[in-house]
């Protein structure tokens, strides 16, 4: 792995939390991810999945953790089965994981090949009742393909059907919503790298430029400090593109006098970051463009104040939409008529500004949690209010991501630049 080694004991803390959830004699099963295919012989890049990351830490292909905290052998209480490696797939794919570097990677301490599999899973079984197994139930999923998780969940079910089946998103998803200490860090070890590449592009954004060649300038500065590239597909968007939410092409060429957005994250380890900034394509905001920005970094600013302890996303997307609607009004896009007359369930600042202000980040960008959870300190949310104008050519979003603490909150991004002064020094020195 590119990343330095993360250390056993998050993966064991883990663990130990998820096994004081489950019901008496349970086993749970997880599996990694598959390897996607492209077309012809090729492959998209692995990404495990991330609840075999959060419970093992193990980053590779071909994986399955049981965990059977009840079982009478101390041996079975916790077993990771890999893929066994020879020359062969050494010469070809490269290093796989010894027995010795599991153990140390996960804190799991039997370790066996995938040969021992199913007869280890008979085993254990026969001294369980209740089987977890994990279905994505992330409320945005809408994927058509079917994971190494759906299949083995069939399989299991057809081989042993006589056991009670449990759901095991519900649990892990509480348990992966606040974050431990060494999770914090690494998070912060992502907004790092992207503040290294934003800083980078501050320096080479110019009238001329191309969006694809910022997006060059960001994975270079990623890659370089050992992350494996993207959090996701990033959004490079100068002038109208930039009122386009999910706008991926990144084909444009940057004019003067434009804005450009950039939704851009690097993960690392796993864990990961979400950014965003709006810059000034030649290194000075106009009038106009500067009203709407500060409009939107205040936006942000009383966001933030918000984001704290006891508070839930529901409520808290309704405050800052009544901060969003001053803003309109003061900038002379909404006035009192458009508020008075507005449909409770699609409120008049929607026209400016349509998506929510924050969700959960982590092993996953969109981090799996319920919207109605209560706040609590080690949670991280991003905070992300903008203003988009089309018939101005104006898209501005700012966006940081910030942990919930006890007494408030810590933002891991304070140190990207953010005021309008900062970015246009740094961009015109």
């Amino acid at each position: 792995m590119r990343y330095e080694h993360i250390g056993k004991d998050l993966f064991i803390k883990n663990r130990e939390k998820l096994k004081a959830r489950l019901k008496p004699n349970s086993a749970v099963i997880v599996c990694s991810n598959d390897i996607m295919p492209t077309n012809a012989d090729g492959t998209m890049a692995f990404r495990q999945n991330s609840n075999m990351l959060y419970l093992s830490g193990i980053d590779q292909e071909e994986s399955t953790l049981i965990i059977a905290p009840d079982f009478p052998d101390d041996r079975f209480k916790e077993v990771l089965f890999l893929r066994e490696t020879n020359e062969h797939i050494a010469v070809w794919e490269g290093h796989k994981y010894t027995e010795e570097e599991a153990q140390e990677t996960s804190g799991v301490q039997t370790i066996l090949w995938n040969d021992k599999f199913e007869l280890t899973l008979k085993t254990i079984l026969a001294e369980c009742e209740h089987i977890y197994l994990y279905h994505n139930e992330h409320i945005r999923n809408s994927t058509e393909v079917e994971t190494r998780s759906d299949r083995f969940s069939k399989w299991i079910r057809n081989t042993y059907p006589n056991y009670e089946y449990e759901r095991l998103a519900p649990e892990i998803y509480d348990l992966r919503t606040v974050k431990e200490p060494r999770e914090i860090e690494l998070m912060q070890e992502a907004c790092n790298i992207t503040e290294k590449a934003f800083r980078r592009v501050l320096k080479f954004t110019k009238p001329g430029t191309w969006e694809y060649e910022v997006e060059a300038e960001f994975l270079h500065e990623f890659i370089r400090n050992k992350s494996k590239g993207f959090a996701y597909t990033p959004i490079i968007a100068g002038g109208g593109n930039a009122c386009v939410l999910h706008y991926i092409e990144n084909k444009a060429q940057l004019k003067d006098g434009d804005l450009m957005l950039l939704d851009v994250g690097a993960e690392y380890a796993n864990y990961n970051a979400d950014m965003t900034r709006t810059i000034p394509v030649n290194g000075r905001f106009t009038k106009r463009q500067r009203e709407v920005y500060d409009a939107v970094l205040r936006v942000k600013n009383e966001a933030n104040a918000i984001l704290t302890p006891g508070n839930s996303i529901p409520e808290y997307h309704k405050e800052v939409g009544k901060i969003m609607t001053s803003e309109l009004i003061g900038l002379g896009l909404l006035d009192q008529t458009d508020v008075k007359n507005e449909d409770p369930n699609w409120p008049a600042y929607k026209k400016y500004f349509m998506h929510g202000t924050s969700h959960h980040i982590g092993l996953d960008v969109h981090d799996v949690a319920s919207i109605y959870t209560e706040f609590k300190p080690g949670m991280v949310f991003t905070i992300e209010p903008g203003i988009y104008i089309p018939n101005e050519g104006i898209g501005i979003r700012l966006e940081d991501d910030i942990q919930i603490t006890e007494d408030g909150h810590f933002n891991l991004m304070r140190n990207i630049p953010i005021e309008a002064e900062e970015i246009e020094e740094i961009m015109n020195s």
